[in-house]
């Protein structure tokens, strides 16, 4: 299965993935520092900002730290993001060219689904493992109940629209690895450079 063995790996180094938009380049080292020591080691930098690809080379220097990309949507950010240095890339969706894309690369993708025959086709590619996105507009805890009968192979990483309280709901889930979220890593934290208490947040999300 492609990369199965690798992203499960990754997934279950915490029980949560911190979604990170990164505005000012200087944060990035300072936030996955706050991260990592607050138990969060798994760090998903989007590509939603002229900054993300500096700042995943930046977090890459951070000891601890696990560093992938998200927000990857085509096979030239593919490229961008590993030569960046991220150690795995996940998507919002999936698409016929991603698949091929992530065929010929070594780099481990987490593509995404949100209903039954986005998942049919993503196991017909080999995989087993899948973010849900957007989780909470998309079934939530319900639609992964669901798909647990007639796809006991897949696990999930939900995402989107998901807090703390929800967090432990979808843990709770056997075929949920990992829950991203970025309920630890409000705008207003980070541009006040409250990296401590963006510790103490993420020590809570692993509650």
């Amino acid at each position: 299965m492609p990369h199965t063995s690798t992203i499960d790996s990754i997934l279950r180094q915490a029980p949560v993935i911190p979604v990170i938009s990164i505005e000012r380049l200087d944060d990035a080292e300072p936030l996955a520092r706050a991260l990592v020591a607050g138990g969060l080691p798994v760090l998903e930098v989007t590509l939603r900002t002229p900054a993300a690809l500096g700042a995943i080379e930046r977090m890459s220097r951070v000891p601890g730290a696990i560093v992938g990309a998200g927000t990857v949507l085509t096979p030239e950010d593919m490229d961008a993001v590993a030569r960046a240095g991220a150690q795995f890339a996940i998507s919002p969706g999936a698409t016929p060219r991603l698949y091929a894309a992530a065929a010929e690369r070594d780099l481990p993708w987490l593509p995404a689904i949100a209903t039954a025959s986005e998942l049919m086709q993503g196991l017909e590619h080999g995989y087993e493992r899948f973010k849900f996105f957007p989780a909470e507009s998309s079934g939530g805890v319900a639609a992964l109940k669901s798909f647990a009968g007639p796809f006991a192979r897949a696990k999930f990483c939900p995402t989107g629209g998901i807090d703390a309280a929800k967090a432990r709901l979808y843990r709770a889930l056997p075929n949920v690895l990992t829950v991203g979220g970025s309920w630890m890593l409000s705008a207003a934290l980070i541009e006040r450079g409250a990296f401590e208490a963006i510790e103490a947040l993420a020590r809570d999300a692993t509650n």
